[in-house]
């Protein structure tokens, strides 16, 4: 039987807001369901401390950190694996970033993952798909954020098409309003630059087509909060957002001259920075796209983690399904890869670990490794494995965060070749590397052969490797590649004792 956290948080590090939210897990006839028991928003603004050249300044980082530390407060029980960060665009283009996200994971006390483009789009897409009415077509989600707008089509709770465009409410509100001035001709220019990107992905989106448009998250349900207060909607449209509506928030705003002598009900102080940018992107959302009307859910990116964090936890783990269609669409060798990840495995389970949960996370990480390690046959034989490592490295990989793809391409590119390579590799785990490259060196044949009992411990800062004497005599091209292997740990200065026994 699945052993059901019973409560599960996920924290959205966005470009304009940061968001905690706190669900509670309830076991229904059509599966696990999440229902929202607590929430926090501080409206942080990190991408407004985005300099020209890409870094974040301090101010904007102390806000984060401040934000963090209430956030960690309130999650101060929860255990580790019941909880997930993610950070989103500010943070993916960030040249400080890993300035910023040392003390924030320590003000947080949780790990941060900084996820791809595309990979916060599947999670939002989980969270919309979570939080609105069952639908028999297709549906559109776009959420509009604060450094990036995602695009997504999908069907139930299945993504098929999904983009990540560089225009959001922040970015967008400090190029063309960056004083809160707006006018007819400077709305324009914003209009037309986000259709311009928006056009990239227009022509392909159209002809997957959509029976259903939603809005998602922050800037679309401000704007339909907006438009229904006002009674801007088309007539008969009580909820969501119309055409009509924007039009005629586009003239209040323009009649007002600057965001902040805004007058209107329902419109929210954290709001009216970032109102014109995100309001500009919207228009031309629905113009580039042939909408007239978006319906709006507030289950976005954070729901979506939730979901994503409660399959981990019922071994529905997003990570293994990506993991299986790269050996799918990359032919890898099943029973070889398979092979190389059950011996690898068993060597890890040889070495102390003393933290159950990272003893688990390891375990998949090394059989992930061992599926993934030869998808760069496809390109050429010839290094391989740097080719695997590009792969894991740069591909979209739903489910892994780009800490997760570097500790993969790390352990891929280093499984095979020289060690010096992985010197000014942070990401390398010297342990699962030595499980890796041994079960590799071990399976050359190819084959199922009998293998005899192989003992392995960490010792004296390295690793030693016991085997049958009778065994290796007969295998002398083992027994000559282990004497090479540890020729080559020792030159990271890293200690290998091959040690042939009696046994």
């Amino acid at each position: 039987m699945v052993n059901t956290p019973q409560l599960l948080a996920a924290v959205d590090m966005g470009s304009n807001s940061f968001r905690l939210i706190v669900g509670r897990v309830e076991e229904t006839e059509a599966g696990s369901q999440i229902y929202q028991v607590d929430a926090l928003r501080e409206a942080v603004r990190l991408a407004a401390g985005l300099s020209r050249d890409k870094m974040l300044d301090r101010a904007s980082q102390v806000r984060g950190w401040d934000a963090l530390k209430r956030f960690g407060e309130r999650l101060r029980d929860f255990h580790p694996d019941h909880v997930r960060a993610v950070a989103t665009n500010t943070l993916r283009i960030a040249k400080n970033a890993g300035e910023f996200l040392g003390e924030a994971e320590a003000a947080l006390g949780f790990p941060i993952e900084v996820i791809a483009g595309r990979e916060e789009a599947r999670l939002i897409y989980a969270g919309a798909a979570h939080s609105v009415p069952a639908s028999a077509g297709q549906r559109l989600v776009v959420d509009i954020g604060g450094g990036s707008t995602e695009f997504i089509i999908g069907s139930h709770y299945t993504p098929i098409r999904m983009e990540s465009l560089y225009i959001g409410c922040v970015s967008h509100s400090r190029a063309f309003f960056p004083a809160g001035n707006v006018d007819d001709y400077t709305m324009r220019q914003a209009e037309l630059a986000a259709r311009r990107e928006i056009q990239i992905i227009s022509s392909d989106y159209k002809q997957t087509g959509w029976d259903q448009a939603i809005g998602s998250s922050g800037t679309a349900r401000a704007l339909a909060e907006l438009v229904e207060a006002n009674n801007f909607n088309d007539p008969g449209v009580t909820h969501g957002i119309s055409r009509g509506g924007l039009e005629k928030l586009k003239r209040a705003l323009i009649k007002a001259e600057n965001v902040n002598r805004l007058k209107l009900v329902a419109l929210k102080a954290d709001r009216v920075p970032v109102l014109a940018g995100g309001l500009s992107i919207m228009i031309a959302v629905f113009d580039e796209l042939g909408i007239d009307y978006v319906d709006t859910t507030d289950g976005a990116l954070r729901l979506g983690v939730l979901y994503d964090l409660l399959g981990r936890s019922q071994h529905e783990d997003m990570r293994t399904v990506t993991a299986e269609g790269f050996m799918r669409r990359y032919g890898v060798d099943r029973a070889q890869a398979g092979r190389i990840g059950e011996l690898a495995v068993r060597f890890y389970d040889q070495l102390q670990e003393d933290d159950d949960e990272r003893r688990a996370e390891n375990r998949m990480f090394l059989g992930w490794a061992a599926s993934l390690h030869e998808i760069g046959l496809s390109i050429s034989h010839s290094a391989y494995h740097k080719h695997s490592a590009y792969i894991a490295s740069n591909a979209d990989m739903p489910g892994f965060s780009r800490t997760d793809q570097a500790r993969l391409a790390a352990l891929v590119l280093g499984h095979a070749g020289k060690l010096g390579k992985l010197s000014q590799t942070r990401e390398v785990e010297w342990p699962l590397l030595f499980c890796l490259r041994l079960a590799s060196l071990l399976c050359r044949r190819r084959a199922d052969v009998g293998l005899p009992g192989i003992l392995v411990a960490q010792a004296n800062g390295g690793y030693e490797v016991r085997l049958p004497s009778e065994w290796v005599a007969n295998n002398p091209l083992t027994d000559y590649s282990l004497i090479q292997e540890a020729a080559e740990w020792e030159k990271v200065g890293i200690p290998y004792r091959v040690v042939y026994t009696d046994d």
